[in-house]
């Protein structure tokens, strides 16, 4: 696999020699990689010129190449002459496949499904789906994909919420909907819900005082009513 000379937190400047370093002969062009999770990514507008993807546009941003933190949910590894293989992986906020050609696959093939990855690639398009070509993909401590969405979320102004339900009735489902399980983890509802999470944790915060829910033990969330 290849190093990461940045780690977790660089976006640029990353070694992209080795498995995925080149293509063909040409080595890739260096742009930078923006933190990004895989939701903007697929809400971006895909700019095309005569039939050829040229970037993504979100924002004031051309994205080229992106740095993602997810989990393997899938892997399809085809061997013989025509040498394939694809992850899709998984942030909460979308899924997005990463694939692989030649002997590239051999980058793939020791990724298990359940493992928390870092990928830095180029983003592709194909048949209208975009997909990854990988630099680097790495597994990586679960934990960081936490830490990954504080880092991109706290850095936006205002995040609209996927359903026009106000915050406090989605926590609410939320919580209610995990008592057969015995509740669910202040943690997993900030992965799971596109809202920042000060916000978040401020209406917890509230449900508790009003005796809604009640928490079990620290960072743990059960349902009253």
């Amino acid at each position: 696999m290849v190093a990461d000379t940045t780690g977790i937190g660089g976006e640029s400047g990353v070694n992209t020699s080795g498995s995925f370093g080149t293509i063909g002969n040409e080595p890739r062009k260096r742009n930078v990689a923006y933190k990004l999770r895989i939701g903007d990514i697929l809400k971006a507008k895909p700019i095309v010129a005569d039939g050829r993807f040229l970037f993504l546009e979100l924002g004031d941003k051309k994205v080229v190449r992106v740095n993602v933190l997810a989990n393997c949910v899938d892997k399809y590894v085809q061997e013989g002459e025509k040498k394939y293989a694809s992850l899709t992986v998984d942030d909460a906020s979308g899924q997005i496949r990463i694939k692989a050609f030649g002997d590239e696959i051999e980058g793939l093939k020791n990724i298990s499904q359940g493992d928390t990855l870092q990928i830095i690639g180029n983003v592709r398009e194909w048949n209208s789906e975009l997909y990854l070509l990988p630099e680097i993909v790495k597994a990586v401590d679960p934990r960081w994909l936490l830490v990954r969405k504080l880092e991109i979320q706290n850095n936006k102004k205002d995040l609209p919420l996927k359903s026009n339900a106000p915050l406090r009735d989605i926590l609410l489902d939320k919580i209610k909907t995990a008592e057969p399980n015995s509740g669910v983890d202040i943690d997993s509802l900030i992965m799971d819900i596109e809202s920042k999470p000060d916000m978040i944790n401020n209406e917890i915060k509230k449900l508790l005082e009003e005796g809604l829910i009640y928490e079990p033990r620290p960072g743990r969330l059960r349902y009253l009513g």
